[in-house]
Order: structure tokens, then C-alpha cells, then sequence
């Protein structure tokens, strides 16, 4: 999905920020940057989303090349991506609910849908009763939360995170680091820069080891790390048979265990009746006037939604070119007393003059 092809960044006539780093990212996998700060972590991140061009190298994404990608056709490579901050950068101006939906709304998704993302998003992150308030209202956890919540608002494809826990306590550090866990078994693939040994330990996915620009170690994960739902190895996948019918057949037998299953627990409660499920809770943008502009309505569509207007002498409708002659009689009329003005104020002087004669 994402391979990086002896990339080399260097800013001016400083020592190179990346140095030859080539690794590859396979889809739905967690990959933890480790190392120290300056070691080229936050510069790896930016070289994915383009806000800097390799000076050497070659870097793909999903088997297109970066270098390929125009800078008209940017924006639909970055809604692919979402980054969570380690300062947050949320809007102090709009409350939890606006922060996470302003993305939905700036690229046109309908109401409807932007009401069930945001919900679905607060109930992932657990932040349900915070919907309206103001990042002022709210702790370091919840922020970050926040944040997470922002940054899957557009249903990306890769998750950066740049040092998402380097501002909090340990006991919300872990609960950030399981969050992005659970993000990751949902399918997302994550990159998560961090130097925290307390997170790397309990997550035990692989690491990218980064001293002075260069990759120096490429640790594989550990066997009781989770795995993300949409990758599947080669030993997992099921062999492919040559007749179709046996795979048919196999998913039948699958269908009717399950069917089984169900029907056992069923009996075991007869009384109990099954319950519909209670509905979601969802949190209408009340307070959402960004991007909603009345739309302008032309002269003529007004005319034909409220009809001509009534005359106020005879009753009739007028109709607009009526309107109209009437409006150039009133400019014809205010330009001839101008002009009278005028003409009254020269007359004095003349009629002086005569009687002078």
C-alpha cells in the first residue's frame, strides 16, 4: 500500500532531515515510528502527505507514485489521509460536535449523513455527552479524543498520528494508545510516531527505528499483537479449489452451523422475547451556520413564486414591463428638475444685467 523507495529529504545546506530510507507498508497493518526527537519521524509523516517533496527517492501510495500526483489533484490524495495533532489543533470557536463534522461539511456531505458519521464517531470514541461542548470545556484526553474523532470524520484510508500522547498523563496515554488499537482491528492502517516504551510494549506492533535521518532497525510484530480486519495473510486465506461448487458448498455448511447455533440458544430461552434495538442517539448541527449560504433568487423566479404586484389605483396587477416604464418616467422626472435647479439659479444674474442695460 505504501512504500518508500531510498527517500532522502534535506533542507537547505543542513544534514539530511531523512536519509536512503526504504520500507514498505502493507494494508491495515500498525506501524509505530520510534526515536528521538530530530530523529526524521514528524519529516517521514509530511513526505507521505506531501506538505514536503523528497529531494531524492521515490515514495507510492496505494501503487501510485507521488511524484505523479498534481497539485490540482491534491486535496483527493490528503481526504485519504487523516492526522491526529499532538497539540490538537481544535477550532476554540465551535464546539465538539462542529469540530469533528466541519470536514464532512467542507467537501458537501449531506446533513443526514454528517448527523450519523459524527454520532457513530463520538460513540467510538466515547464522547457521546460532550457533543456540545467547547475545547475550553474539555481535558488533554478529551481533546486528543477529539481529534482521533476529526481525523476519521472523511473515512480514511491511513491514520498519521505525530506524537498523539506525548502531552498526556500515562493513564490517558494508554487509553489513546487502545483507541487507535481498536481503529486499526476496525481496518484502518495507522501510523503512530512515538518514543513512549509503555505504549510500544503493550500494543506490540511493528516498529521503524529512526536515529539522525536513517532507518537503523525494522522490528516485526509481536505474535500477540491484534490484526487489522481487513488484512489477511496467505496462510489464512483458504486454498483455491478448482471447482467452484466445493466453495459454495463450504460457505453452506458455514451458514447452516451458525443457523444452529442460533436456534440453541434460542431454545435455551424460550420465555425471553427479543427486543428491538433502541435507536441511536444523534446530534443535529443546531449550531452549524458555516458554508450555509441562502441561495440568491433571480427577479423573474420571485415574480413567478409571488405573482406580479397590484397596482394600488385601479387594482389591476403590474405586470414587469410595466414596472419598468414606470421606473424610467421617475429618472426622466427627477433629471428635468435638475436641470430647472440649475437653470433657476443662473436666471438672477441675467435678468440683472438687462435691467442694468
Amino acid at each position: 500500500m505504501i512504500v518508500f523507495s531510498q527517500v532522502t529529504k534535506q533542507f537547505g545546506d543542513n544534514p539530511p532531515a531523512v536519509e536512503e530510507v526504504t520500507f514498505s507498508v502493507e494494508e491495515g497493518e500498525f506501524l509505530f515510528l520510534t526515536g528521538h526527537s530530530g530523529s526524521g519521524k514528524t519529516t517521514l509523516l509530511k513526505l507521505l502527505t506531501k506538505e514536503y517533496l523528497p529531494s531524492d527517492g521515490d515514495i507510492e501510495f496505494e501503487g501510485v507514485p507521488l511524484s505523479k500526483v498534481k497539485n490540482s489533484k491534491l486535496h483527493h490524495h490528503r481526504r485519504k489521509i487523516g492526522v491526529v495533532y499532538q497539540d490538537y489543533r481544535l477550532l476554540p470557536e465551535l464546539n465538539v460536535w462542529e469540530n469533528v463534522a466541519l470536514a464532512l461539511e467542507i467537501i458537501g456531505k449531506p446533513q443526514s449523513e454528517i448527523e450519523e458519521r459524527v454520532t457513530d464517531l463520538l460513540e467510538l470514541v466515547q464522547l457521546t455527552d460532550k457533543a456540545y461542548s467547547f475545547p475550553s470545556e474539555l481535558s488533554g484526553g478529551e481533546s486528543q479524543r477529539v481529534g482521533i474523532a476529526r481525523a476519521l470524520a472523511t473515512a480514511p484510508n491511513v491514520l498519521l498520528a505525530d506524537e498523539p500522547t506525548g502531552n498526556l498523563d500515562p493513564e490517558n496515554t494508554l487509553m489513546i494508545a487502545r483507541l487507535f488499537d481498536k481503529i486499526h482491528e476496525l481496518g484502518t492502517t495507522i501510523f503512530f510516531a512515538t518514543h513512549d516504551v509503555t505504549v510500544l510494549e503493550t500494543l506490540g506492533h511493528r516498529r521503524l527505528k529512526m536515529e539522525k535521518g536513517r532507518l537503523i532497525e525494522d522490528t516485526p510484530a509481536k505474535p500477540t499483537a491484534r490484526k487489522s480486519a481487513k488484512k489477511t495473510t496467505s496462510e489464512d486465506q483458504p486454498k483455491e479449489s478448482k471447482t467452484p461448487e466445493k466453495k459454495a458448498t463450504k460457505l453452506e455448511l458455514k451458514d447452516e452451523a451458525i443457523a444452529k447455533e442460533v436456534a440453541s440458544l434460542d431454545s435455551d430461552h424460550p420465555t425471553t422475547e427479543a427486543k428491538p434495538e433502541p435507536k441511536k442517539r444523534r446530534f443535529p448541527s443546531i449550531n452549524f451556520p458555516l458554508f450555509k449560504r441562502k441561495p440568491k433568487v433571480k427577479e423573474e423566479e420571485k415574480v413567478k413564486k409571488n405573482g406580479p404586484k397590484l397596482d394600488k389605483q385601479d387594482g389591476r396587477k403590474e405586470e414587469p414591463s410595466e414596472k419598468l416604464k414606470k421606473t424610467e418616467k421617475l429618472d426622466l422626472q427627477t433629471k428635468e428638475e435638475k436641470v430647472e435647479k440649475r437653470s433657476s439659479k443662473t436666471k438672477p444674474p441675467v435678468d440683472i444685467m438687462i435691467e442694468e442695460l
